[in-house]
């Protein structure tokens, strides 16, 4: 929408002004935004009472991830105010409010990213036995978790100080939206580039790194032990069956990340180039419904980690929940334990 600015334009964001949208059509966004906000309320909360009650035996990697669960809950309280954004059209919120929304919502896709770029390092490590996972310190990790929020509220903080209230003009009257309005242009670009290396880029390509070393690793060990090759004491890297179910329910939850992120730092990107190029135009309700899918990422993370870690324990659940008798009854739990237990390390000869 023009602005004040000559050529420039604000784009409205989650505000939808002079639209013809039906009450149906705002209904519908309604039902789906409620819609992930419980699955994914539900998720994390479900989540995390998994992990809390394995207190006793939490590797780094899960108090990453549970971190990443916190993070998602601070990501989906954001979903009730979009809500209202989408249905009064024209912002009514305030400036605070307008300030913290996009705040949070950049906060928490950043922790989100950098503890799974966290946590593939610390597998990593973990794994080709650098140290030991479980000779990490609680304080060692309270630091590494303060160090993921920290560098996230400051590098996320301009989006805190320049989205504001713009009044515009639109079909004969006066509506505000909730926009960015930077001091400069090339503080703009400055920044955007900045953020997305820093913060999307590098963790990827971290990650990308760690998890392309660990299934190097693991498709050794498996080779060695098909093959039945005898190896060094001194010199060997095992990958445990735990360590390769931890493995796989995170390997899991980054795909999911990229591919549900990918559209909305594409968009934001097209959205600068659209605030100097009135070539290029994306609906707002086009931002709506990507941004929707981004938001549908909170609520995967639980559902596809809890299946991929917790397998037995949510079987057990689905069975009660269904009124259908649970096999085993107790011995489910022991038999798994007596599982993990016999099941021998997978192992190779390092070269």
């Amino acid at each position: 929408m023009p602005g004040a600015g000559g050529n420039r334009t604000y784009f409205p964001f989650f505000s939808d002004v002079g639209s013809q949208h039906s009450v149906g059509l705002r209904a519908a966004e309604s039902i789906a935004l409620a819609s992930i906000f419980l699955l994914a309320l539900a998720g994390n909360v479900w989540g995390i009472c998994l992990l809390a009650r394995r207190r006793h035996r939490l590797c780094a990697a899960n108090c990453l991830v549970l971190n990443l669960f916190c993070a998602d809950l601070l990501f989906i309280s954001t979903i009730p105010i979009i809500t209202v954004v989408r249905w009064t059209g024209s912002w009514v919120l305030g400036d605070a409010v307008c300030h913290l929304l996009f705040y949070a919502v950049s906060l928490s896709g950043t922790v989100v990213i950098l503890s799974l770029g966290a946590v593939s390092l610390e597998r990593m490590a973990s794994i080709v036995r650098l140290r030991q996972g479980a000779a990490c310190s609680r304080r060692a990790l309270a630091t590494a978790v303060l160090l993921v929020w920290g560098f996230s509220a400051l590098a996320t903080l301009p989006l805190c100080l320049f989205f504001t209230v713009v009044p515009l003009p639109a079909a004969g009257k006066d509506f505000q939206i909730c926009t960015l309005l930077w001091p400069s242009f090339e503080g703009e670009i400055v920044w955007d580039v900045t953020f997305a290396i820093i913060v999307f880029l590098i963790p990827g390509l971290i990650i990308v790194i760690s998890y392309s070393k660990i299934l190097q690793i693991t498709k050794a060990s498996r080779r060695s032990l098909n093959a039945g090759l005898a190896y060094s004491e001194n010199h060997q890297i095992r990958v445990s069956q735990r360590d390769y179910k931890l493995f796989r329910a995170l390997f899991v939850l980054m795909i999911s990340f990229f591919i549900m992120w990918s559209p909305i730092m594409i968009t934001i990107f097209l959205i600068l180039v659209q605030n100097y190029n009135q070539n290029v135009y994306i609906l707002p309700s086009a931002f709506f419904w990507i941004m929707l899918f981004t938001f549908a990422n909170s609520a995967v993370n639980p559902i596809l980690y809890n299946i991929a870690h917790f397998r037995h324990k949510c079987r057990e659940i689905l069975l009660c929940c269904t009124g259908s008798p649970v096999r085993n009854g107790a011995d489910t739990e022991t038999t798994v334990r007596r599982n993990n237990h016999e099941q021998p390390n997978l192992s190779f000869i390092s070269r």
